[in-house]
């Protein structure tokens, strides 16, 4: 039997959009063999599952009749470099933020560009997080699952993870199959600045920095996304809550040829990326109200919750914008949260 479990759990404090749903059972899981104790308790056997965070990345649209497991796996050690790398085993539940500041403020460089992303670094890998031209993929060494139909811990290689665009194995999986319990990072020791962003680029050359060092880009990115994100302690968000459509080099002229501000990126194979932020600031959404919910005045990725929104409210908008780009554009914009 779990002693942890809690009934009738409140998750506005566990989701940062602040919206208010219930959980039917709860638990914190601050330790391995709680994980054990839940797959083994008859009580939670049939029931759905959702593991949750730091609820960064998560619209709930209604109290949930099954169980939610909260991750709260912590620790931080170096162990052994490897391959001239730096290698840090990290927990599930550590603050995200706070770890690339503290790894930069450590001297081991790497994930400067992905700052003030929020969230635990469980879910890192579950997205494949990325910002300003760095993937955590190409950070990682190997993720720490556990395997609740095995019983068993296990070390996952980062081919094991299948990760894509905002994608991986993970994100795939049924729920209550897998549980992230910590990440093993790799952060090579020849350190190279990635700045190839615009806005990186402009914010360091106003800071007068030529030769950027780690702290300097942290610094930096830091003040890009503070400019543009809102913070969920003041105003209930996820951060962007669409993902920037990939679209083949056809398209991509089509659309140049009727739209020639549209903001893109080029990728390998011919294909491009194209900024969700200006499809839908084009649609005229950006800072528009939808009853309590609505896309953030500074950065139309950005949906909010102006205050007791309910999440149907907030999905209810994000149809809104999704049905005006496909309109407009003929892009179809998938969102980024998991959507309860």
């Amino acid at each position: 039997m779990v002693e942890q479990l809690q009934a009738h759990k409140s998750l506005r404090a566990f989701n940062t959009f602040g919206v208010e749903a219930r959980a039917r059972y709860f638990v914190t899981v601050d330790e391995i063999d709680v994980l054990a104790r839940v797959a083994d308790d008859p009580r939670l056997r049939e029931l759905p599952w959702l593991i949750l965070g730091g609820g960064s990345n998560l619209l709930i649209t209604k109290d949930f009749d099954g169980l939610v497991l909260h991750v709260a796996l912590c620790g931080v050690a170096e162990l052994p470099p490897a391959d001239s790398a730096w290698r840090i085993r990290v927990g599930a539940g550590e603050n995200w933020h706070g770890l690339v500041q503290q790894l930069v403020r450590g001297g081991r460089p790497g994930l400067e560009n992905l700052a003030l992303i929020p969230g635990l670094a469980g879910a890192a890998p579950i997205q494949n997080i990325g910002a300003y031209g760095l993937e955590i993929a190409e950070r990682l060494e190997s993720v720490q699952v556990w395997n609740f139909e095995r019983r068993a811990s296990e070390d996952w290689s980062v081919a094991d993870c299948g990760f894509g665009y905002r994608d991986s194995t993970f994100k795939r999986q049924p729920a209550g199959r897998l549980l992230i319990t910590g990440i093993t990072l790799r952060l090579p020791h020849q350190w190279t600045a990635v700045t190839g962003y615009a806005d990186v680029a402009a914010e360091l050359a106003a800071r007068d920095v030529h030769t950027p060092q780690a702290r300097d880009v942290f610094d930096a990115v830091v003040a890009v996304r503070q400019r543009k994100l809102p913070d969920p302690a003041r105003i209930g968000n996820a951060g962007s809550f669409f993902k920037n459509p990939v679209v083949g080099r056809d398209i991509h002229q089509q659309l140049i040829a009727h739209h020639p501000s549209l903001v893109s990126y080029a990728l390998p194979g011919g294909r491009f990326k194209l900024a969700a932020g200006w499809l839908i600031d084009a649609c005229g959404l950006k800072g528009a109200t939808r009853g309590r919910a609505g896309v953030y005045e500074k950065q139309a990725l950005v949906l909010v919750n102006r205050g007791g929104a309910s999440g149907s409210e907030i999905l209810s908008l994000a149809r809104e914008v999704q049905d005006k780009v496909r309109e407009k554009f003929g892009v179809e914009l998938e969102p980024e949260p998991v959507i309860v």
